[in-house]
């Protein structure tokens, strides 16, 4: 098991991977930082979990679209619908913080 440092829109995460699948989770991350600029720069001010839903969408989005960076012939119609079900988790999660009381 690999252990390796992303950065996506300006955040540091370290993340466990497959030993030889450090690149290709690299370039994933690579996507995902790409998109979530474009949301903060389409939106401007977005919270962390915000912007993260859009990236999702906006790469699902492109996806469908068939517009991906690897062209796909058909979408994977189960991964759309995870990704769906995972950014209406991550709305409701951001209602719920922006709901929160500020913490002291």
């Amino acid at each position: 098991m690999a252990e390796i440092e992303l950065s996506i829109a300006g955040r540091s995460y370290r993340v466990a991977c497959r030993t030889g699948e450090e690149d290709t989770l690299r370039a994933a991350a690579a996507l995902v930082d790409g998109k979530s600029r474009e949301a903060i720069a389409g939106l401007g001010t977005l919270t962390e979990s915000r912007q993260m839903l859009f990236a999702a969408l906006l790469l699902a989005d492109q996806l469908l679209d068939g517009n991906s960076a690897t062209p796909a012939a058909q979408p994977d119609l189960a991964l759309v619908g995870r990704i769906s079900r995972l950014g209406e988790r991550l709305e409701s999660l951001a209602e719920t913080l922006e709901k929160a009381p500020p913490e002291a």
